[in-house]
């Protein structure tokens, strides 16, 4: 392998002093917007030539790239969701860049195409997002993204007849979907930014809007706002009997909101008045649905691991009362189908679900077959049947429908693989942390492997934040790590929701070191067992995962022979300045605040790097369009690494075009960027891809 000969980077002379320390910041031009700035495109185009030239040599990517383009090749179908005795859902034949939208009239109906994002771009960058039907089936509300960004295009389309309505609303950002009756629907959007700023400026003053067909988007009647707080932001959701608006408030990322209720029915009389159901943001308030008046919640007010609380706003004195009270493990999500109560949990990060009365009487339990992970049971009350998907490491989504009255569950869409699942080990294992916490791992290797017991190269991957738990999921490009001779482990480290408000609170703020204390056990626990060898680690991660693997790479570079650190928070100093960079102070504290400063200096990638001192190899992935995480934190600390004299192995940027912060990102891109990613760590770890695979 050639060694890279880095481009050359401008150092500037910016210098601050925060809390008595003077905080060098000499590649500040690398956050301008790529788009604004032809120094930093020139800058994007040398590292990119650069990193090309480099992956180019790697002996194992042409394999990972034939590979995990098999590996995607199979049918992918999303759970049905039924409205009007139609049946809408997504459908990919294997290697499509986009997943179309289908529709059946009835559940044994003739499949038909609705929506085909495939034929919006030539780059097929362009996703179809969020979608939702109208009440009675006839109408469909979807989003559009464009080229991975976190701003969408609204638009309606006549299920009937395929035509597109004239409607377009624009300026949408994290948003929901909710249809009031046939005649319009519930959107959140942000002010229209300043000329030039819409993939950096803050996010303030989002607002929820009422859209009625067939009008111009001026016209929207504003429903919901809080300008004398703009930091607030808001969401709305419809219960499935069109009788309550949800507006759902939150200052940021933790699950603490302010909820509001519209009551639909009484509009003509008092128009978008909204009313306080809970004031403060002090705990999680979820809706699941209502029954008439009675609206269930599932909260973690007095119960750190959830559960199900109601209330009936048609009462004289509404009051809420306990449905079904909190169990050893925390609710990960909830519906009402036909007359039952739903609940999926996480059991040690994988899931359970069981069913309850809507009086909270256990009914019984969902099989779902071992380790893995349940989404989807989607539907209402009335309904006879939901759908939900189970999937794991070593199996891609099956699709089931499950009878509300028989409990009997049949298979609506399952995969055609090109490899045996059986082949593939998945074991859980615990391991103690530096403070003696026990935390959890999956473990995937192939069987033959895992019998002998031999050691071999290990991807760890981590997250470890923003009360979002890792559950097992299929993902091509580790499994063709696995067959190819690799361990693939998944560490659910502090700050994630795996065990509850707890388990996120010891992982965030003050305690955000024990996150990477958690990664960097695992690590050290994997070459004490033998999983792995002292030279065969790497490491991943996104976001804030992303964070992680720059944060242990300079604590640790003795550690970990590789790593990759995808759209990663990398300037812990100046986080907030961007886009929704405001809303994480939740997780990771206030830099203008002298005791957050000095926790997150404490671990900033940026400011820790270890001048003079043998790293991993390191290969840093953005996006240029990623309004998320702003690529310039990667651009400041690759230029950063490149600067350091970091010993033998390499430091790399891998910057993507037309692509954002993950979601949406067409097929071909994903195969390709995994087979840069795979190939890279393959090499650095001594995965040697077996001659019989490379036949």
């Amino acid at each position: 392998m050639n060694a890279p000969q880095y481009p050359e980077t401008r150092r500037g002379d910016v210098v601050e002093t925060l809390f008595g320390e003077e905080i060098a910041d000499p590649y500040r031009w690398l956050e301008e917007d790529v788009r604004n700035s032809d120094e930093v495109a020139d800058w994007v185009t040398r590292q990119n030539a650069v990193t090309d030239e480099y992956l180019e040599q790697l002996p194992a990517r042409p394999w990972f790239r034939k590979r995990v383009g098999e590996l995607f090749d199979f049918e992918r179908f999303s759970t049905p969701y039924q409205r009007g005795g139609r049946y809408f859902y997504t459908h990919n034949s294997g290697l499509q860049n986009q997943s179309p939208l289908f529709v059946r009239e009835g559940l044994e109906g003739e499949q038909r195409l609705l929506i085909d994002p495939n034929d919006w771009a030539e780059d097929g960058a362009t996703a179809l997002s969020g979608w939702l039907p109208s009440p009675d089936g006839s109408k469909l509300l979807y989003s559009v993204q464009d080229g991975g960004s976190d701003w969408r295009i609204l638009r309606v389309l006549d299920v009937t007849t395929g035509d597109i309505f004239a409607d377009e609303i624009r300026w949408v950002k994290f948003t929901g979907l909710a249809w009031v009756e046939e005649e319009g629907f519930l959107y959140s959007r942000f002010p229209e930014p300043e000329k030039g700023e819409d993939f950096q400026a803050l996010n303030y003053n989002q607002a929820i809007y009422f859209h009625r067909l067939g009008t111009q988007q001026e016209a929207d009647e504003l429903v919901y706002a809080t300008p004398q707080t703009p930091e607030v932001g808001h969401s709305a959701s419809v219960t499935s009997d069109g009788r309550w608006a949800i507006i759902t408030s939150h200052k940021g990322t933790d699950a603490r909101y302010e909820v509001h209720t519209i009551d639909l029915a009484a509009r003509e009389t008092l128009g978008w008045k909204a009313r306080e159901l809970v004031p403060g943001f002090d705990d999680s308030w979820s809706a699941v649905d209502s029954i008439g008046g009675r609206i269930l919640f599932v909260s973690n007010k007095d119960a750190p691991l959830y559960r199900v609380m109601a209330i009936d706003l048609d009462a004289e004195l509404p009051a809420w009362e306990e449905v079904v009270s909190e169990a050893d493990q925390p609710i990960d999500g909830a519906s009402i189908i036909g007359d039952k109560l739903v609940l999926s949990y996480l059991q040690d990060a994988s899931s359970v679900a069981r069913i309850f009365t809507l009086d909270g009487v256990a009914a019984g339990e969902v099989e779902l077959g071992g380790i893995g992970s349940v989404g989807g049971f989607s539907g209402q009350p009335g309904d006879p049947e939901t759908f939900y998907s189970f999937t794991s490491f070593n199996r891609p989504p099956t699709i089931y429908r499950l009878d509300m009255a028989t409990g009997e569950r049949s298979i609506f869409a399952a995969p055609v693989l090109v490899f045996d699942p059986d082949a593939f080990a998945v074991e859980q294992r615990f391991y103690e942390s530096k403070d003696g916490t026990r935390v959890p791992m999956f473990i995937m290797r192939r069987r033959d492997i895992a019998t002998s017991g031999q050691a071999v190269p290990t991807l760890l991957y981590g997250y470890g934040g923003f009360d979002i738990s890792l559950t097992p999921s299929f993902s091509a490009s580790r499994m063709a790590w696995v067959e190819a001779g690799g361990a693939f482990v998944v560490a659910n480290l502090r700050g994630g929701g795996e065990y509850g408000k707890a388990w996120h609170d010891a992982g965030r703020l003050a305690n955000k070191q024990n996150v990477f204390d958690d990664f960097v056990a695992a690590g050290e626990f994997l070459i004490e067992e033998g999983i792995t060898s002292a030279d065969g680690l790497a490491i991943q991660g996104g976001s804030n995962g992303g964070l992680l693997v720059g944060a242990v790479a300079n604590q640790r570079p003795d550690l970990f022979a590789a790593g990759n650190a995808a759209v990663g928070v990398m300037d812990m100093l100046r986080f907030d300045r961007w886009t929704a960079g405001r809303y994480w102070v939740d997780d990771y504290g206030y830099p203008d605040r002298e005791e957050d400063f000095r926790t997150l200096r404490s671990y900033s990638p940026l400011h820790n790097i270890q001048r003079g001192t043998d790293y991993a190899a390191l290969l840093v992935t953005t996006a240029d369009t990623d309004d998320r995480v702003v690529p310039g934190h990667s651009f400041k600390y690759i230029a950063a690494l490149q600067e350091a004299g970091l010993g033998n192995r390499p430091q790399l940027i891998r910057i993507e075009t037309r692509a954002g912060h993950g979601s949406g990102k067409p097929t071909d891109k994903a195969i390709a960027e995994a087979a840069d990613i795979m190939g890279f760590l393959a090499f650095w770890t001594g995965l040697d891809v077996p001659d019989q695979l490379l036949r």
